[in-house]
């Protein structure tokens, strides 16, 4: 058999020719009989000649004769060649992904699709040639979205449509935008946008870090001017072992979620969170990230040497020849004065202010005047940033001080205090030097928790745990627009929140939702930080057994082109715009939990990372040195404004019960209680309340309507809905009552039960019997008064001693014919009842001896304790010492009654 490739383009080439990174062509074989065949494949013909100057290819070569033949009418009937796809494989940890590029979007400068399993996502990156920036900052846009249908889903938005950036989404496109931003070129004018779609979503191969690949290949390939490649990675830690580029499936049960981004030399970016690792797994897990980027990038690299277009490098501003010193001879002495002696922010930022206008005076172009030696604004206020930055720099470099006059290991000065707010949950006051924040917590039921509709969420996924960050412009004495959160919001807000996921307590410890709110009241540097320590405080304050205090601290870098640097511990807001990094960590004193670093040079070594951890492990336990100090401290109890959360599992063939027709019977019992009820379909239900004595009242209330009546079942506060001449109905449950006869009111006799009780009252009653037939409740109050230590008066007991002795028959009386009035019924059957009517000596009452009409069971008609008039029908003979059975009628007695009277 012999192979030949047939190229999209209308080209072949001979087996052995075909390059990596190739077209998408067909692999054309003859077989023995003389069919043809035909195999996608990923290579491209590095060697090709034109169709008409090859032979057949084996015994008459009819069938590839008739392929060409029909390649070639395709080609004339379309107009064009068909779009091929030139592929990248590319090792990611234990699997390979797929790059291609040239199929779909060619009209985009670059566009790219990565596939991993089955997840794919489609990247492309355009630039304009307008002039958005004046070469200050590079006009980057990154915008990633996560498409429901990738997973087979639909939004659950009222259009259906995928709308406005998710939370997830925006965090995501910020993992890319951070490390890509600091490798266009500097000086890059134009505008440019990297957008994104997860096209298709396996659930195990997640698009996180093929989000930073797939933008890094894409603007190689682009006419942007790049400094290096970019690729991304994450890390995870399974059983002690560092697993590269994981699973979602292992990263859910992983230690560590690490996402990296760097070039083949060096780390731009890591942002992961982990369960109190150390510093030193920390700096292996980035270790094993690098090695997968950097052979990741030399790929990439080579891929886009052959395949990217030119750059577009005429338009870079390139600072004037002479400019920076011309200013630093200006004002260079004055601005590090200032630095010196001016520790508070906005007085610093004033008097350097009025030095640069100084500056701009002198050099900015008039209109009119002579332009000889000036520049225009946009370049003149760049070259001023950039003296300012050396001023700063150099200061720390050479002299080791810093603009607030602390060390380059020095924390701030730190003051705290909880229950700031009467009437939250829980709430705290964290300043560190100029930066501020006011933490509140607020307790909640499962309707608090904050629900996820994501292409990767399950369906109703909900997180009981969430911290929300407010950054308003007044904390840096400035107006700008307020509302919905911006990117930065909430990344910083997920930065704080991850860091203290680990101290939050299981939910069957603490079943409660916990929301907890950072406003930023003044900023100077590193206010997410500022939030995991105020978020601590205020959860402690809230009564949230929280496993560990935690802190943060943001750390610094001054990194010279010789490769002296300086690391600064708690970094100001000019330390992080004029330095070389942002690397904040949070954790406590023997473990890591959170940590994201963003790099403003071309990255940084493992010796640097080393150094930073190691000092942001020292200023922690400062920190939280400092926390522990707080006046007044956290409470740790509940608030009294705090809602009671309880739970208790519900039979499910009673939920329908609880709840009632139309939820009336749960809306009553929170009107009666003020708890709420939120029900799981598996019968776990929780209870929602304003105290605990409210909570256990609801509980009552649905035992007692889950659980069947049985004898000795005490129920309190049960309510009397209906009072008759001879007892009076009682509610144990919905729709369930109770007989509470007269006779069982109390002790002593009462003679109308309508003169101790009415409608609506509320009593304690026990279960003395249900009736297996039909299942009716009789009940008594004295046997509660007996249960909760009541006893009859003595005077009591003898008298009723003495009357049972009274009315009863005397062995003479004891014959056919005699009436006894008031007999007590000592037991009651189905069939009868047995009436004592002699000392010792009790008679059947059968159930057909009751009435002249038909009467079908016995408990239907009287109770234990009841009283009855009955008439001896029949005294058997005693035999044997035994005394002989009495039967006895109440038919009889209403017989003779009736009789006498006429």
């Amino acid at each position: 058999m012999e192979f030949i490739t047939l190229c999209g383009n209308g080209r072949m080439s001979f087996p052995g020719r075909c390059s990596i990174g190739s077209a998408r062509p067909f692999l054309a074989f003859q077989s023995s009989t003389g069919h043809l065949n035909r195999r996608c494949v990923s290579q491209r013909a590095s060697s090709e000649k034109t169709l008409g100057q090859y032979a057949p290819v084996g015994t008459g070569g009819r069938g590839v004769r008739h392929v060409l033949r029909a390649a070639a009418e395709t080609e004339q009937s379309i107009g064009a060649e068909a779009p091929t796809a030139h592929a990248l494989s590319l090792k990611y940890g234990n699997r390979n992904i797929t790059l291609e590029t040239g199929e779909i979007g060619r009209q985009a400068s670059a566009a790219v699709m990565v596939t991993d399993g089955e997840t794919v996502l489609y990247t492309t990156a355009c630039s304009d040639n307008d002039f958005a920036s004046d070469g200050s900052f590079a006009p980057l846009q990154i915008n990633y979205t996560e498409r429901f249908s990738a997973a087979g889903r639909t939004s659950g938005s009222f259009f259906k449509r995928d709308s406005r950036q998710k939370e997830n989404e925006v965090l995501v496109s910020r993992l890319v935008d951070r490390p890509i931003r600091p490798m266009i070129a500097d000086g890059w004018p134009h505008s440019i946008q990297v957008l994104q779609w997860v096209l298709s979503y396996d659930f195990e191969n997640s698009p996180e870090p093929l989000a930073i690949t797939a933008a890094g290949a894409a603007l190689a390939l682009s006419d942007v001017p790049l400094k290096n490649v970019v690729a991304g990675a994450r890390v995870g830690l399974l059983n002690g072992e560092f697993v590269v580029n994981p699973t979602v499936s292992e990263t859910e049960q992983s230690s560590l979620d690490l996402v990296m981004a760097g070039t083949k030399d060096a780390v731009l970016m890591i942002e992961g969170f982990c369960d109190f690792l150390t510093e030193e797994q920390m700096l292996e897990a980035v270790r094993l990230g690098q090695e997968s980027i950097a052979e990741q990038c030399r790929c990439i690299e080579s891929w886009a040497d052959e395949l990217g277009k030119e750059k577009r490098v005429d338009d870079l501003k390139i600072p004037p020849a002479g400019l920076d010193e011309t200013i630093m001879g200006m004002i260079g002495n004055e601005i590090e004065d200032a630095y010196r002696n001016i520790s508070k922010k906005k007085s610093r930022s004033e008097a350097v202010a009025v030095f640069k206008e100084r500056v701009k005076e002198k050099l900015v172009i008039v209109e009119g005047e002579d332009e000889d030696g000036r520049f225009d604004a946009t370049t003149v206020s760049m070259g001023l940033k950039r003296v300012e930055s050396r001023v700063m720099r150099n200061l720390v470099i050479r002299d080791g001080y810093r603009a607030d006059g602390r060390g380059v290991k020095d924390v701030r000065p730190i003051w705290s205090r909880a229950g700031l707010l009467p009437r939250t949950h829980g709430s705290a006051l964290f300043t560190r030097g100029e930066t501020q924040a006011v933490a509140v917590t607020t307790l909640g039921c499962k309707a608090s928790a904050q629900r996820v509709d994501s292409m990767a969420s399950e369906e109703d996924e909900e997180r009981r745990f969430y911290l929300q960050y407010f950054f308003p412009p007044s904390s840096v004495g400035e107006t700008g627009r307020v509302g919905a959160p911006g990117r930065r919001e909430i990344g910083h807000g997920n930065l704080a929140e991850r860091a203290l996921v680990p101290t939050v307590p299981e939910e069957k410890e603490f079943p409660y939702t916990i929301r907890v709110e950072s406003t930023i009241t003044e900023s100077n540097g590193s206010s997410s930080m500022a939030s995991v320590c105020g978020g601590c405080l205020s959860m402690m304050d809230a009564g949230v057994p929280i496993s560990r205090m935690v802190a943060g601290v943001a750390m610094g870098l001054i990194l010279e082109p010789d490769g002296k640097f300086v690391v600064l511990t708690d970094i100001l807001g000019s330390e992080d715009a004029l330095g070389d990094m942002d690397f904040k960590v949070a954790g406590d004193d023997n473990g890591v939990t959170a940590f994201q670093m963003d790099i403003k040079v071309e990255g940084i070594t493992l010796e640097i990372m080393e150094q930073a951890l190691a000092q942001a492990k020292e200023g922690r336990k400062h920190i939280l040195a400092e926390m522990k100090q707080c006046s007044p401290p956290p409470r740790n109890i509940l608030s009294p404004y705090s809602p009671r959360i309880s739970f208790m599992t519900v039979p499910v063939d009673k939920i329908g019960a609880v709840i009632g027709s139309g939820g009336r019977t749960a809306r009553g019992i929170q009107d009666e209680t003020g708890v709420e009820l939120d029900f799981d379909q598996d019968g776990a239900l929780q209870l929602k309340g304003p105290s605990d004595e409210a909570i256990e009242q609801s509980k009552s209330i649905i035992l007692n309507i889950i659980t069947d009546p049985e004898p000795g079942m005490v129920y309190r506060n049960a309510k009397v809905v209906q009072v008759t001449s001879f007892g009076a109905f009682v509610e144990i449950a919905p729709k369930k009552d109770g007989l509470l006869h007269v006779s069982e009111w109390d002790f002593k006799r009462t003679a109308s039960i309508a003169d101790v009780v009415k409608e609506g009252d509320v009593v304690d009653v026990m279960v003395i019997e249900v009736s297996a037939s039909n299942g009716k409740v009789k009940l008594s109050r004295k046997a509660v008064l007996e249960l909760d230590g009541h006893k009859p008066p003595e005077s009591v007991l003898q008298e009723e001693e003495d009357k049972e002795d009274l009315n009863l028959l005397s062995k003479e009386e004891l014959k056919p014919g005699a009436i006894l009035r008031n007999a007590k019924v000592k037991q009651v059957q189905g069939y009868g009842a047995f009436v004592n009517v002699a000392k010792g000596r009790d008679a059947l009452l059968h159930v057909s001896e009751w009435d002249s009409e038909r009467t079908e069971v016995m408990n239907d008609v009287v109770s234990e304790g009841d009283t009855v008039d009955v008439m001896i029908l029949e005294v058997e003979p005693d035999q044997k010492g035994k005394n002989g059975k009495i039967r006895a009628s109440r038919r009889a007695v209403i017989e003779h009654d009736k009789s006498s009277n006429e």
